[in-house]
């Protein structure tokens, strides 16, 4: 019997298409803006033409989401990036100010590593293709193997739109047999010069400490606050369709709804008329001991499935056939508060707090607990509140009257269009943006002299004592206002 290392073969394999994809990648270094463009629109009416095809291959592989709302994605991910993207500079000089002396080019960092989540699967693919050949990279999928089929389909659509356009397909290529083993030595790869990470916390971990530059994200645990001011029957709308599409699948969704105590009962009615379920204290616990394993982490049966599925995997009997989402009322967060946690499905805490400062306390401690750095929403007619909680709240997003699962990735917002949120380093992330092209360049700074040594010798102040005298120009002093301050200090003593 012939035995075969599955292990040794996927390293084997890596090695070859990174060296595959550098060689592509020298190929398109050498095109130019207009001809770049032209493969990235390729791509994207390549994603447009599939993407209910893939759409159906990503549900039957993991069994996650709904179709039609992934269909969405892949058009979202393919058009909807290219469109935001196709106007950008991203080849040769992007910015010249010949005043200042200051040029500022564009250059590749090379070949990067996409790590593709099964959450997102074929519409994370697109987007990644579409940034990284938009500034002038190569990339290496490494796929979860639970939507394998569906990504392979999906990188082969992506390579014939790169050979249609003209360009080197290996471009764009995906391991074929993914292992961890795999996964490690493409991030380890001394050609790789950059990780772009989408997936669990333990794979964006492995990425950082990898020793090879990484773009990775936190995990979305996003609260929504629902102000006294906001239209209440849309904003329920909002979260509803929010927290509903594709099953919740989406990082940026809402996980936790939170009001001020007196909105509480008419939130929830609202909510329940919309199709919301509010378990009981028994169904809490019950549905609060499925949702996290022992070792406190998230059941992956929960991921991307519809209420009717997780109401029978739990033993939840009475919840009804045309529940939209489950709603536990939440006191607490952290170990023991399961619905503090980030849930990946139509399943969602409740909170109230006395006021709004009391509800902004409680925001960051859900967001400092999980989800730093990620996404935060709030429904509200008020500006003034809007301006409290982005002064305070630990997110780089903060959506405003919109479904947080969709403002956050940029398709009901002007955000970039991406599945790559980052989350700052309150989150342990390399930037706050929604990565896109730009985030994927090296620039080279041109500085032409403007000043010579003598110049700035010229400007030193007087320093023939201990202490450095700097130049005082007495007309530039406001008296009036000098006499005010100290008037005013003298009033406080």
């Amino acid at each position: 019997m012939k035995l075969i290392d599955k292990d040794l073969m996927s390293m084997q394999e890596v090695r070859e298409l990174v060296e595959s994809a550098k060689e592509a990648q020298r190929e398109l270094a050498r095109m130019d803006q207009a001809q770049v463009d032209r493969i990235v629109k390729s791509i994207a009416d390549a994603g447009v033409r599939n993407a209910k095809r893939l759409a159906q291959m990503a549900q039957e592989d993991t069994g996650f989401g709904v179709v039609s709302d992934k269909v969405v994605k892949n058009v979202f991910a393919s058009r909807g990036v290219y469109e935001h993207i196709k106007d950008m500079k991203t080849i040769g000089e992007i910015e010249r100010d010949d005043e200042k002396g200051l040029r500022k080019i564009a250059v590749p960092v090379g070949v990067i590593a996409g790590l593709i989540p099964s959450t997102n699967p074929t519409s994370t693919a697109f987007y990644k293709a579409e940034i990284a050949i938009k500034s002038g990279n190569a990339i290496v999928f490494s796929p979860h193997p639970t939507a394998l089929r569906a990504i392979m389909e999906t990188v082969k659509v992506i390579r014939q739109a790169i050979a249609e356009a003209g360009a080197n397909e290996n471009l764009v290529s995906c391991i074929s047999i993914p292992t961890m083993e795999a996964t490690s030595t493409l991030m380890h790869h001394r050609d790789i010069a950059l990780i772009l990470a989408t997936g669990g916390s333990a794979m964006v971990k492995a990425a950082y400490s990898s020793g090879t530059p990484a773009i990775g994200v936190g995990p979305g645990n996003g609260p929504a606050y629902l102000e006294k001011t906001c239209d209440l029957p849309l904003a329920v709308k909002r979260i509803m369709d929010s927290e509903t599409f594709d099953n919740g699948t989406i990082c940026a969704s809402e996980q936790s709804i939170i009001c001020d105590e007196d909105m509480a009962e008419a939130v929830q009615k609202e909510m329940e008329r919309q199709g919301a379920y509010f378990l009981d204290e028994q169904e809490r616990e019950q549905l609060g001991r499925f949702i996290l394993r022992a070792n406190g982490t998230m059941n992956p049966e929960i991921v991307g499935k519809s209420v009717k599925t997780i109401a029978s995997l739990a033993h939840l009997d009475r919840v009804p056939e045309d529940a939209r989402v489950l709603v536990a009322k939440e006191t607490g967060v952290g170990r023991g508060h399961p619905y503090s946690n980030e849930k990946l499905g139509p399943i969602m805490g409740f909170y109230t707090g006395t006021d709004y400062v009391d509800v902004c306390e409680k925001v960051c401690t859900i967001l400092y607990y999980e989800g730093a750095g990620h996404t935060f929403s709030m429904h509200t007619k008020d500006d003034k509140m809007v301006d409290y909680f982005a002064k305070r709240v630990p997110a780089s997003r903060i959506m405003v009257n919109t479904p947080s699962a969709l403002g956050g990735i940029g398709a009901t917002t002007n955000l970039q269009p991406a599945l790559t949120l980052g989350c700052g380093a309150v989150g342990g992330s390399a930037t706050s943006e929604n990565v896109g092209p730009l985030q994927l360049l090296n620039y080279r700074y041109v500085a032409y002299g403007k000043r010579e040594l003598e110049d700035i010798r010229a400007s030193i102040p007087d320093c023939s004592e201990d202490i450095c005298k700097p130049s005082v120009n007495l007309d530039e002093i406001d008296v009036d206002e000098i006499v005010k301050n100290v008037i005013a200090r003298l009033r406080n003593y």
